[in-house]
């Protein structure tokens, strides 16, 4: 076996114009590294002070809905409490009188007086334990007015807590108005249910509220209850009061770990997408949401990031123009060069290639087997060299004809090729019916399976083969695995050893593999020994 042939001769190597076509490839690769540096340096800094723009304009947009959450909490926090300890200072009245004792005309001014001072108060009622209307500060009550059927009456008539409670709007049964119900139990003496103390709150004393702060035209303020349902919204479309946001991002993913922030999210009323700030009122079960849309906040920074990119855009243009003039002095001798060294790579290939398989040749072998043996060495890997041979080729020659033996041949380097499980591994016709693999960073194990898998593949093919015990065409193969750093290996000795255990596997039977150390390979065959496997 030879070794590594030295590489040949290059024309640059003798050719007078090689100097002169080094220098105009440096002047090119220069010239277009100093356009990319120069366009690079340009984009990394305006790159840079827009995305800090971008990051101002989001914190000041954070800032902004933070401080819009906080007032708005703040304002629902105040208006429900004052509702909330007016009815409780009636309902301890009330308590205390009794129910059946309270002197109708006079908590009816009293009731008046309290309504006329505090501006969000829609009404006050007071309901006994059947739900009718005992007394209110309107000036008549409905005929057969009774309120047993609304959800905070049924809750207090079957919850014994005495804290106020907050129900989903309403509309009210005296005036028609969307109304916030806040409502709390009235009990006897002995504990018993005795009715309902209920203060309402006018949805659009938070609607006129919200109406007064400046927000975009796809901002949104919102009040609602804890479990989601919505009681006021900004921009007000009545349909959309009583919805539920439960299952919205800032409900599912937010407020559980935090009772206020600021989220970015899509809003499941309108699909918008707003950054929001949220909070939780302290005292009651209320969650208010104040959202500028993202558009209103990217607006003018895309704006001045247009302006930007066009200036950019400008100078960029120039400075392409003028490489232009340059590289194209260049490009037509580039493209000769290209050229030429694709004809050459073509040339090189075709030099390593087997004609008849379209595997690489024996050159090939010796080249890259070489290259491995010495990358393996450094890397203290294993490397493994497969020889496989097919069983009886001359007979079946003999047979079938040579157009046959050729075919069968390019089949049996097919199904090798398509055995390989890696890129890197590489197979060669080494000459006749023999084929060489080569497998770099395989250990013994790797080398064996990878032998059976070839074998496998080879019988699978079913080429027919009268004069084979078989009756099919199937190959021998002799396996050896070295670590070159710890053995003495050359590209020779791999190529001997795989070749020796290749000769014992057709001794022993062919259709079948055989491996060991390369010593013991020498020992099993001496050296100078190599008949004409053909026969076998």
């Amino acid at each position: 076996m030879q070794g590594r042939h030295p590489p040949p001769s290059t024309p640059e190597q003798h050719n007078p114009l090689a100097a002169e076509r080094e220098r105009a490839t440096t002047l090119f690769r220069l010239t277009l590294s100093f356009m990319l540096v120069v366009v690079m340096t340009f984009l990394m800094v305006e790159g840079w002070r827009a995305w800090r723009d971008y990051r101002q304009a989001f914190a000041m947009a954070e800032d902004a809905v933070t401080n819009l959450a906080q007032a708005t909490a703040q304002h629902a926090e105040d208006a429900i409490r004052q509702v909330d300890i007016l009815t409780s200072v009636l309902a301890e009245r009330v308590e205390g009188d009794g129910l059946q004792h309270i002197d109708v005309p006079r908590m009816h001014q009293l009731m008046v007086q309290q309504t006329r001072i505090v501006p969000q108060l829609h009404g006050l009622f007071i309901y006994d334990a059947n739900g009718r209307w005992v007394v209110t500060d309107k000036l008549g009550t409905p005929e057969s007015a009774n309120n047993a059927d609304r959800d905070y009456f049924i809750y207090h008539r079957t919850h014994t807590d005495r804290d106020v409670r907050i129900s989903k709007v309403v509309s009210s049964r005296s005036t028609k108005e969307l109304i916030i119900p806040v409502s709390r139990r009235l009990n006897n003496p002995d504990g018993s249910f005795a009715g309902v103390m209920l203060g309402t709150v006018r949805v659009s004393y938070f609607v006129d509220y919200y109406g007064d702060f400046k927000i975009d035209d796809k901002g949104a303020l919102v009040l609602a209850m804890r479990n989601g349902d919505i009681l006021v919204r900004r921009p007000f479309i009545e349909r959309t009061i009583g919805q539920s946001l439960s299952q919205s991002e800032i409900f599912t993913r937010y407020l559980p770990w935090s009772s206020a922030g600021v989220a970015q999210v899509k809003a499941v009323v309108d699909g918008t997408q707003r950054l929001y700030g949220y909070r939780v009122l302290s005292r009651y079960p209320l969650v208010v949401e104040a959202g500028i849309s993202r558009d209103s906040i990217i607006a003018p920074w895309r704006q001045d990031l247009i302006k930007t990119g066009l200036i950019l855009l400008l100078l960029i243009t120039g400075l392409v123009g003028f490489g232009i003039v340059v590289l194209k002095q260049l490009r037509a001798r580039m493209a000769m060069e290209t050229e030429l060294r694709r004809v050459h790579r073509q040339v090189q290939d075709m030099a390593l290639t087997d004609s008849l398989t379209g595997l690489g040749n024996r050159r090939r072998l010796d080249i890259v087997l070489s290259d491995e043996v010495a990358r393996a060495r450094r890397q203290n890997t294993c490397l493994a060299l497969i020889m496989l041979d097919v069983d009886y080729f001359k007979r079946f020659n003999d047979r079938y004809g040579h157009s046959a033996g050729d075919e069968c041949l390019r089949q049996v380097a097919l199904a090798i090729g398509q055995t390989l499980p890696r890129s890197t591994d590489l197979a060669v016709r080494y000459g006749g019916e023999e084929f060489t693999v080569l497998l770099p960073d395989t250990d013994r194990a790797g080398a064996l399976r990878v032998a059976d898998q070839l074998l496998q593949a080879i019988r699978d093919l079913n080429i027919e083969h009268a004069d084979h015990p078989a009756g099919r065409v199937t190959a021998s193969a002799g396996v050896t695995v070295n670590s070159p750093r710890s053995d003495e290996v050359s590209p020779a000795s791999m190529i001997k050893a795989a070749d020796a255990f290749l000769y014992v596997a057709k001794h022993k039977g062919r259709d079948q593999w055989q491996a060991e150390s390369a010593a013991q390979a020498a020992q099993d065959r001496p050296d100078g020994v190599r008949k004409n496997l053909s026969e076998f």
